[in-house]
């Protein structure tokens, strides 16, 4: 599949932001002052609502968006976008009782910070609900969507902690440390198992002439590159996405962990683990759509 850049912000800063906005809720952050509660708040909605509105730049008439919103009942993409919403009116709601009644009862907090989780769940069931796509159609790519913004959500806490002087714990920096090694830990596994059988659909069990030896095709169906080959037939040699997954693995888990450990105190020295682990996401997120194989491919010849 052929990377496009607005999802691949859409998908990562959004994540960042619910990851963030769930720690919030759950009072990872000694919100006291109104100017904390307001810049918090602020840097939150601007991360949700950035991702969200680069996602629509994708389309051929973004004007339209709203209207994916109505089909809730059988689309993932419209299940995100409502959830998207109601999770941002719950953040405005809590954000509210916070500054103007006080800190929000508990169940009000934990049902806030699931309704982040479902909503990144429901980001990830976009891809992860496509059998055509086998190497997205795979358990573990929910669970790399959750962990991500998880881990992303604990690093962006330890930074604003630093920023706002709030004490930090060694048990909480080593928290953050395991969520990001546990984060990419699996990555690694799903780079390893997810699609690697294939989609199981040839040009033999569509045809459905297995039977009479191998099935080729004879003469290419175009004369030249059209939108499916464009959109869908998008190959990246192996070497390079081997390499690629270093970069991101260093960059996202490697080098912020390291960061911590060095400068666990310093709102600069976490600033910047910060900026390289969504470094590092992003380079993960463009590699999970680039070595996507979509099953039309194989009419136009490629295997998988």
């Amino acid at each position: 599949m052929r990377p496009a850049w607005s999802i691949i912000f859409f998908t990562s800063i959004s994540g960042l932001g619910f990851g963030l906005a769930a720690w919030v809720v759950l009072g990872f952050i000694d919100l006291v002052q109104p100017q904390q509660i307001f810049g918090v708040g602020s840097l939150v909605m601007l991360l949700i609502g950035a991702g969200l509105l680069s996602s629509t730049l994708h389309l051929g008439h973004p004007e339209r968006a709203w209207r994916a919103l109505s089909q809730w009942r059988s689309s993932w993409l419209s299940r995100e976008g409502v959830l998207a919403v109601l999770a941002m009116l719950a953040l405005a709601g809590w954000g509210w009782h916070l500054f103007a009644i006080g800190t929000p009862p508990l169940w009000a907090n934990i049902a806030a910070a699931l309704l982040m989780a479902v909503t990144v769940y429901a980001t990830s069931m976009i891809y992860a609900s496509l059998k055509t796509v086998a190497r997205w159609h795979h358990p573990l790519t929910p669970i790399c969507y959750l962990m991500f913004a998880a881990a992303g959500g604990l690093l962006a806490v330890l930074w604003l902690q630093a920023i706002l002087g709030q004490g930090q714990s060694d048990a909480f920096e080593l928290a953050v440390l395991l969520a990001l090694a546990s984060a990419w830990g699996v990555k690694l596994v799903w780079w390893q198992i997810a699609g690697a059988n294939g989609s199981g659909s040839t040009l033999a069990s569509a045809t459905g002439l297995a039977g009479l030896g191998e099935v080729r095709s004879i003469m290419p169906p175009h004369t030249s590159e059209n939108y499916l080959q464009h959109e869908m037939g998008f190959v990246i040699a192996r070497k390079h996405a081997s390499r690629l997954r270093l970069i991101a693995l260093g960059l996202g888990g490697g080098l912020p962990c390291l960061l911590v450990i060095l400068y666990g105190g310093s709102a600069m020295g976490i600033g910047l683990a910060l900026l390289v682990h969504m470094a590092g996401v992003f380079v993960e997120r463009w590699l999970f759509f680039a070595e996507a194989k979509h099953t039309v491919s194989i009419y136009y010849g490629h295997q998988h």
